[in-house]
């Protein structure tokens, strides 16, 4: 990925209507986290991309669809896991949606976090009605971790920093009423970009990873801050987030 790239964490780049146009559009200003929802999933987008130096694809196990996967689905997903560099979307929902397959959630999020090999797989994590538990096993885990679209509560922050994760804002989570209590309690340090377009949407439609200049300029606002400023600061965060990823120091 281009450094100078602001990085999309959390892309669903095969459910837009127009894949192929969202990426081209995208090329020369961002780098992008197409996550998926299943290791077949996986398997289709990365055909139907082809090889983009602005683009990685990850390989994903949706905690709303875990009591669908199969023993044959976590053994395709194990097998893919040393060609994959991000993980993602997995983790766990207890919300309205997902409290009855709690269980099968549990089972494959463990399944994933012994798999993904700490220094090697940065993982965009799903945590709606589960926060504790999600960020109780990737602190256990060491694993480097996005929480991506945090709507749980704020005095569970601290614990997630101190497993050493990182959250990201899309345009969705910017508008929000929550987002000044957010942006106080997130330091400046621990924050990335997503989109999670197309289900996130802004005030055009749904959100395209070549938009994120907008949640840049919300970030700012928050912080009282430059755009430029805040621009830095995402930059350097993701340099530090990727170094630590990859087990190299990072120099402060």
């Amino acid at each position: 990925m281009n450094p100078a790239h602001l990085i999309d964490t959390h892309c669903h780049i095969g459910a837009y209507g127009d894949p192929i146009s969202v990426v081209r559009a995208a090329e020369s200003t961002t780098s992008i986290v197409a996550v998926t929802e299943s290791p077949e999933e996986y398997r289709r987008l990365r055909t139907r991309l082809g090889r983009r130096d602005h683009i990685q694809v990850a390989l994903g196990l949706h905690p709303l669809r875990s009591h669908t996967f199969t023993p044959n689905d976590l053994a395709r997903f194990f097998r893919l896991v040393p060609e994959t560099t991000w993980i993602g979307e997995v983790g766990l929902d207890f919300s309205k949606q997902g409290r009855a397959t709690k269980k099968d959630q549990l089972r494959i999020f463990s399944a994933v976090l012994a798999e993904a090999q700490p220094g090697q797989h940065p993982l965009t994590v799903h945590s709606r009605g589960a926060e504790a538990d999600t960020i109780g096993f990737l602190g256990q885990s060491k694993l480097s971790a996005v929480l991506h679209w945090y709507t749980g509560p704020t005095n569970l922050i601290d614990a997630a920093l101190a497993a050493g994760l990182y959250f990201s804002y899309n345009i969705a989570m910017v508008r929000s009423k929550k987002f000044s209590e957010l942006v106080r309690a997130i330091p400046r340090d621990r924050t990335l970009l997503e989109t999670d377009g197309p289900f996130a949407r802004g005030q055009h439609g749904p959100a395209r990873p070549h938009q994120l200049e907008e949640v840049v300029s919300a970030l700012a606002l928050g912080w009282d801050v430059s755009h430029a400023d805040a621009n830095r600061s995402i930059l350097d965060n993701q340099r530090r987030f990727l170094a630590q990823t990859a087990g190299r120091p990072y120099p402060e």
